[in-house]
């Protein structure tokens, strides 16, 4: 039976190193382990994915001056980036990214991803839930309610099938998806699924010299013996008066608490996170900036089993180029990006580990096709891109053809909903046959959408 806890607090994105040492903490981070026995049970047979890293552009990167280019429309619409030939013939991109042409045999290119929220906010959660949101808002943050994003059905499988890693299934790095640091996007979080199925988020630059855990060290003063012996007493405490036994819901307690302090004493989350334990070599490979440093962590989680990892490049919606389009994608957005992107890609196939990596990038939406008066581009959920790689998927491809303008799809439109459902598909999981439960009892299925064939062979 899916976890259903109707009355969740609205999840937060942070916990304290001492509030995490405190017993509380210790259980609210905890449960992100809760039920865990044996993983693996329910993937269908066939499927090589076995875990998803997710690259997600905050405020939305412009599909025609990247992965959609239209030299034959008005000057007005195609912008100064000519398409250049890739690896693969007859697909072309833009000049702005020559590293990733070279690589488009490992990549599918979905051109046709098109919904209806024009907001930063409210188009993140349709992108990454696959279903609109109650109304077209930036200003929204998450609640109890909240339908799941895949990051988060995806570790509510993992649990569901008895995740049994040291690290929670579902990590943020290195900040959450959010408008202006103030909104944080609905659905990144547990949502209708319960605080149980959180995301542990980073909330920290892994490209800063001092970068480290906090929910993962000891403060100072603190200590391995000092936090056994708290835990102690909280088990003493909880037997209750006269030794009478601890009731369910402590014993349920106590298994959180020693799930947490096993992760903390253990070392082996930590170590997950320890950058430092990479060769310079590499860690230069990436990118010595806050997106490279990111997505080689998410590289090191998936090593360690965490099932989906969301790498947000933000923070907030950097990506949200209303003025001065051209000049930010070329001197401050698209190489880091690229150079990290890249980096993963190959990092992955090198260590054998791409074909059980599902790779994707998206945004919020895509970006007008009509260049402003200010040299920007506004927002766009009409038609945008959406690159996929690894994860056992056929790669090498288009699918889907915008029009002359990439103002909207012309042949093969594709939803955010038919991307969950292949995502799902991919991991081994029936999008449709498989129900979580809303506040209100609802059985819903994983994906409203259908699987992209072209992408499943």
């Amino acid at each position: 039976m899916p976890h259903n806890d109707s009355h969740a607090s609205v999840s937060r994105p942070h916990l304290g190193r001492r509030e995490f040492l405190g017993t509380g903490s210790v259980a609210a981070f905890g449960s992100l382990l809760a039920r865990q026995v044996q993983a693996g049970a329910a993937r269908a047979p066939g499927r090589t994915a076995r875990s998803v890293i997710m690259i997600f552009n905050c405020g939305a990167p412009s599909h025609i001056d990247l992965w959609d280019p239209k030299p034959l429309a008005p000057d007005n619409v195609r912008g100064p980036y000519k398409p250049i030939d890739t690896a693969v013939p007859g697909i072309h991109v833009s000049s702005l990214l020559p590293e990733l042409a070279k690589r488009m045999d490992r990549l599918s290119l979905l051109r046709t991803l098109h919904h209806r929220h024009g907001a930063h906010n409210a188009g993140m959660y349709w992108s990454t839930v696959g279903r609109p949101y109650r109304m077209d808002s930036t200003l929204i943050n998450p609640s109890p309610t909240d339908y799941p994003s895949f990051g988060t059905l995806v570790g509510w499988l993992a649990q569901r099938d008895g995740y049994s890693g040291r690290l929670p299934p579902y990590v943020i790095t290195p900040f959450p998806h959010c408008d202006s640091t103030v909104y944080l996007t609905p659905g990144q979080y547990g949502g209708c699924l319960g605080v149980d199925h959180d995301p542990f988020v980073l909330n920290a630059d892994p490209n800063d010299k001092k970068f480290r855990v906090q929910e993962l060290s000891f403060p100072e003063g603190g200590s391995p013996g000092r936090l056994q012996g708290r835990l102690n007493l909280l088990s003493q405490l909880s037997r209750g008066p006269m030794g009478g036994g601890a009731s369910p819901a402590a014993a349920d307690y106590g298994e959180l608490h020693g799930r947490a302090a096993s992760m903390l004493l253990s070392g082996d989350a930590a170590r997950a996170f320890d950058l430092s334990q990479e060769p310079d070599a590499v860690r230069e490979r990436y990118g010595r900036h806050s997106w490279g440093q990111s997505h080689l962590l998410a590289r090191r989680l998936i090593e360690a089993g965490v099932k989906f990892v969301s790498t947000v490049n933000g923070r907030s919606i950097v990506w949200d180029t209303h003025e001065d389009n051209f000049e930010r994608l070329e001197k401050r957005l698209v190489r880091p990006m690229e150079t990290a992107f890249v980096a993963l890609l190959d990092d992955l196939q090198e260590r054998g580990l791409l074909e059980e990596t599902l790779v994707i990038w998206i945004g919020d939406f895509g970006r007008t096709p009509i260049i402003n008066k200010q040299s920007g581009r506004d927002h766009w959920p009409q038609c945008y891109t959406v690159v996929v790689a690894g994860g056992g998927l056929r790669t090498g491809q288009t699918i889907g053809v915008s029009d002359r303008t990439g103002a909207s799809p012309k042949d093969r439109p594709i939803t955010p909903a038919d991307l969950h459902a292949t995502v799902f598909t991919a991991l081994g999981y029936d999008p449709h046959g498989i129900h979580y439960h809303t506040v209100d009892g609802r059985p819903t299925p994983l994906s409203e959408g259908e699987p992209i064939a072209e992408l499943l062979g």
